[in-house]
């Protein structure tokens, strides 16, 4: 065999092994399960211009369009609920991402930190139990629920990331209160000019988890 052969063959290798690596880079694949109230559900807006139907775009764009979302967001939902839900649905998708967007609802009703902290925990241990990644998505409520509890409320999020080794997006709703037309009229939930900010704040916490895997 001639030196000339020889030379071909070890490049078509080293060319086939760089395919790979950039396969395992950037081909990455699984499944993420976005656990999340009206927020998520594309309340008020298109279904197709929501975040996580933006996010899918993202992914294509990323050449991560092996990954699949599955979006069990419900309008309304509490951290009670989306507990009682998470284990049937990890059983079902076995995803090796969740993202839990959740607390809102129950900020609004005034319901106490420490159980609204208890649920997120539980959901936390039940998904890392599972195999999956977790991203926190940091809420905060209105002053006018007095200083005391939305400061104990915001600061559930950054203590579970701490304590139970998540990633955080510190604040889900960044940006948005600030802008004009980036609220629907009840003053709550963003409208479809806002879902790419959302989409901004998430991206740069979740993409890390999906590609260093």
């Amino acid at each position: 065999m001639s030196m000339h052969t020889v030379f071909l063959r070890l490049r078509s290798i080293v060319f086939v092994l760089c395919l790979i690596a950039l396969s395992q880079a950037h081909g990455a694949s699984g499944t993420v399960l976005v656990m999340g109230d009206s927020l998520s559900a594309a309340y008020g807006v298109e279904t197709d211009q929501a975040w996580v139907a933006l996010l899918e775009e993202r992914l294509a764009d990323e050449n991560l369009s092996g990954w699949t979302i599955v979006n069990a967001s419900v309008s309304g939902e509490t951290t009670d609920g989306g507990l009682r839900r998470l284990p049937d649905l990890l059983s079902r998708h076995a995803p090796e991402i969740v993202i839990l967007e959740l607390g809102g609802n129950d900020g609004l009703r005034g319901f106490p930190p420490d159980v609204i902290e208890e649920n997120l925990q539980a959901m936390i241990r039940q998904s890392q139990a599972a195999g999956a990644r977790v991203l926190l998505l940091g809420m905060q409520i209105p002053p006018n629920y007095g200083e005391r509890y939305t400061k104990a409320f915001a600061d559930i999020y950054p203590q579970l990331a701490e304590s139970e080794s998540t990633a955080l997006v510190p604040f889900f709703l960044d940006g948005i209160f600030e802008g004009e037309n980036l609220m629907q009229d009840d003053g709550i939930h963003p409208t479809q000019e806002a879902q790419p900010i959302l989409l901004k704040n998430v991206w740069p916490q979740l993409e890390p988890l999906m590609t260093d895997g």
